[in-house]
């Protein structure tokens, strides 16, 4: 980009997606749904990933109500073959994919004392495992991004426990306790992060990723309220966050607003990974 062109940019149009192609997985789940309108608001046609048809279905609906344009795909993204067959589709259809959120995770609630080497290996193969086979499927369909918008992003959705271990004194018997295999494979996608923003960047493909704090379903802060104080004075703005909280951050690191930017993870949890 030289000087001139760069002045010549509005810097709210540097947030624009229109035109690009957003493939979201998990886009049905607790954050996804927000995700979903953040990048579609911005202009992006969202291919939708996850499990459950129905809730995809639904989703696309309420999307479509917004004038937001939006594709289904329903797949296992931990079934390598799958994750191949659904890239020749979009090829097919779109021929060309600007911006992955690998947003997709499969876990479950315990302490340490209870987890299992499948809760591990279900973790690690869902946060990244098919994370790495889906960015490798999708490389092509990428680069050619980058011939058309001079620009293509990958987002992978970690977690502030891929940062900092949880704290057992806030759980109580709330039987909420964040089990360790959670935390090992968000770390694990963090650092499969920064391998893939140093080993793309020749191809100008930036990849980053974002570490959500505190965002507990609403049933959750309205059923355990000594737990919701204990989990927010953790925070230094003591506060849990809202899902809708991620939309700017989001937006920023698919857009060309962060085009020199590669290779970080953006914590969004209210300051709890700086005490």
């Amino acid at each position: 980009m030289t000087h001139a062109h760069a002045l010549q940019l509005n810097c709210l149009n540097m947030f624009s997606l229109k035109n690009k192609v957003a493939l979201l997985t998990g886009a049905a789940g607790h954050l996804g749904l927000f995700m979903a309108y953040g990048l579609g608001q911005a202009g992006a046609h969202l291919i939708l990933n996850g499990r459950n048809e129905s809730k995809l279905i639904e989703l696309q609906g309420n999307l479509k109500a917004q004038a937001i344009e939006s594709t289904i795909l329903p797949f296992d993204i931990t079934d390598s073959n799958l994750v191949r067959e659904k890239i020749q589709y979009i090829e097919r259809n779109f021929q060309h994919l600007d911006i992955i959120v690998n947003n997709a995770h499969s876990g479950r609630a315990c302490d340490f004392q209870d987890a299992t080497s499948e809760d591990f290996h279900r973790d690690y193969n869902v946060d990244v495992i098919a994370t790495f086979e889906l960015i490798k499927a999708s490389l092509p369909l990428l680069k050619k991004a980058v011939s058309i918008n001079e620009d293509a992003s990958i987002i992978n959705i970690a977690s502030m426990y891929g940062m900092v271990s949880p704290d057992p004194r806030i759980y109580g018997d709330s039987k909420m306790n964040n089990p360790p295999h959670y935390g090992a494979a968000k770390a694990g996608l963090i650092q499969l992060t920064k391998y893939f923003a140093c080993h793309l960047a020749k191809d100008r493909i930036r990849v980053n990723a974002i570490s959500p704090g505190p965002f507990p379903v609403e049933e959750v802060l309205n059923s355990l309220t000594e737990f919701k104080d204990n989990l927010t004075s953790k925070v230094p703005m003591a506060r849990t966050g809202h899902p809708i909280e991620l939309q700017g951050p989001l937006l920023f690191l698919a857009s060309k607003a962060s085009s020199y930017v590669t290779g970080i993870n953006l914590p969004v949890d209210g300051g709890w990974t700086a005490w």
